[in-house]
């Protein structure tokens, strides 16, 4: 499998998202956080959340997917371990989920092939596809297997706040099982605002 061909399809197809607007709604807003959610039929809803971190872009990026932070800080993440590195920025994780929602939504399991690309202005993303497969890693019968279609974390620094970055999260999930799309609906957009507040409170400790 060629990771790296992967990773660079995943990368050019969800920055894509990010230059275009269109056809967002925006279903949830606070003064922390924003959350919308887009439509496509073609393969399963979008979902977008933005939030401001206090910390640069180069800091929060690599706060968020290695191993040494996001076991300490993602409350979300039971096990996350590194697998393999493909090249300096391009690596493989195992994850395993907690479960959600009183039970609702049992743990999941998946394989990430996560890709860091820089951008002008000083933008740095993680671009992530859940469904690589993964000979010495198969899925355990223990979780739910989650496959997903591309998702990224895209960070910007605010120009006019010195020191703060701006935070946005795609998801595209399955979460497999037969879960209600009610179920989906709720769980999706509060697990991306609880990333968001476990990125900025994780951030904080650490400083």
């Amino acid at each position: 499998m060629d990771y790296l061909q992967i990773a660079d399809e995943v990368a050019q197809k969800i920055w894509s998202y990010n230059q275009d607007d269109s056809g967002w709604k925006l279903a949830k807003n606070s003064v922390r956080i924003r959350h919308y959610l887009q439509w496509n039929f073609e393969i399963l809803d979008r979902y977008r959340g933005e939030g401001i971190i206090e910390d640069t872009p180069e800091k929060i990026i690599p706060f968020m997917y290695l191993p040494e932070y996001r076991n300490k800080w993602d409350t979300a993440v039971k096990s996350y371990i590194f697998l393999e590195r493909i090249d300096q920025d391009t690596v493989i994780f195992h994850t395993i989920t907690h479960s959600y929602g009183l039970g609702l939504i049992s743990s999941r399991d998946f394989v990430d092939l996560i890709n860091v690309k820089r951008y002008e202005g000083g933008i740095v993303t993680t671009n992530c596809n859940c469904s690589v497969d993964y000979l010495k890693c198969p899925p355990s019968p223990s979780h739910v297997a989650w496959t997903q279609q591309p998702c990224e974390y895209i960070c910007s620094p605010l120009p006019e706040t010195s020191g703060h970055s701006k935070l946005v999260v795609f998801i595209q999930p399955d979460l497999g099982g037969k879960l209600p799309r009610s179920v989906v609906e709720f769980a999706i957009p509060n697990n991306i605002v609880n990333l968001i507040n476990d990125t900025r409170t994780g951030i904080k400790a650490m400083c």
